[in-house]
This record gives structure tokens, C-alpha cells and sequence, in this order.
């Protein structure tokens, strides 16, 4: 009885290096963070009057860049969905180095449904500043995103490209 405490003190130590163990390392994606932390500062730096930087009320932390092709002041009556919205949108994802890694355009009405509290943090932010009919570019920070983990072929430290069109807000609420 008097092992018990020392056997289960190795068993809590072991389990609790395991689990601290960095399945991300830093310097597996040091040359791809790299890349995309100097594209996105180039971004910042060099497109000020191209993008809005776009900082939520309720998380400082977090941000996204976001550029409108559309005339804002032609859409600024137009409904704008909520945390809990469900949204329709058309969109395409890419990398920094513009390779695509999704889209709708590959669904057969090209139309992707999903509530704006569904997704990543980067795209909650964008709907949000949206109006049904507006066209957006929106860059997304790797922190907005899908951060040190990512996600499919969305490797770890990815700041994410999207265009996104807000289509449609089905079953719209009102306040």
C-alpha cells in the first residue's frame, strides 16, 4: 500500500510529459511560418489604404484585413447577420501563395451554408462587418484561423486568403 502513492506520482509525471510533449514543433514549420508572418506584414505595411484592419469589440486578440469590391454605400441597407446567423456565401480559400485549398464553387449551386458562429474565428469576424450583397477579401491571420494546428492541407501557421460573398441570410431574425 505504501508504493501506491510513489507508483501513481510516476504515473501522473509520465502521462503529464506525454501530453506537454509539442506535437507542433516550432522548427518543423519555422521556414513556412516565416513566409507567411512577411507576406502578411507586407500586407499590413504596404496595403494600409487597400485593406480595413478589423478588430471585434469582444476579443482585442483577435483581427482580420478585409478589402470590399463592391460599392459599400449600394449595400449599406441590406441585412447584416448575427453571431447566430446562418449565412449563405460563395467563397474561396487560399494560401499565401495563392494556392487554393477549398471552395464553394465546387458544390454544385455553389453556395455554402453555415452559421457565423460556426466557423473560423477570422470568418465570424468578416460576416459580421458584412451586408447581404457585399464581395470582401479578407485575410485572416494564422491566430484567427486554424492556428498551430491547422487544418487538411492547411498546414500549421497558415495566414489564410479568402473572397467571400455574402449571399443570402435564410430564416433572417430580427433584434
Amino acid at each position: 500500500m505504501k508504493k501506491f502513492p510513489i507508483i501513481a506520482f510516476f504515473v501522473i509525471a509520465v502521462v503529464t510529459l506525454i501530453s506537454c510533449k509539442d506535437d507542433n514543433n516550432l522548427d518543423d514549420y519555422k521556414e513556412w511560418r516565416e513566409l507567411n508572418n512577411n507576406w502578411l506584414s507586407e500586407l499590413e505595411l504596404g496595403s494600409a489604404s487597400y485593406y480595413r484592419k478589423i478588430i471585434p469589440t469582444y476579443d482585442k486578440g483577435q483581427y482580420v484585413l478585409m478589402h470590399w469590391f463592391n460599392d459599400r454605400n449600394a449595400t449599406a441597407g441590406n441585412l447584416m447577420p448575427y453571431y447566430t446567423s446562418t449565412v449563405a456565401v460563395k467563397y474561396i480559400g487560399r494560401l499565401y501563395n495563392d494556392e487554393a485549398f477549398d471552395s464553394s464553387y465546387l458544390a454544385p449551386d455553389s453556395l455554402f451554408e453555415t452559421k457565423v458562429n460556426a466557423v473560423i474565428p477570422g470568418w465570424t469576424i468578416a460576416l459580421q462587418e458584412m451586408h447581404v450583397g457585399d464581395s470582401v477579401e479578407v485575410i485572416i491571420p494564422y491566430q484567427s484561423a486554424y492556428g498551430t494546428s491547422g487544418s487538411g492541407k492547411i498546414l500549421p501557421f497558415s495566414n489564410l486568403k479568402f473572397n467571400i460573398k455574402l449571399v443570402d441570410i435564410p430564416n433572417w431574425e430580427t433584434k
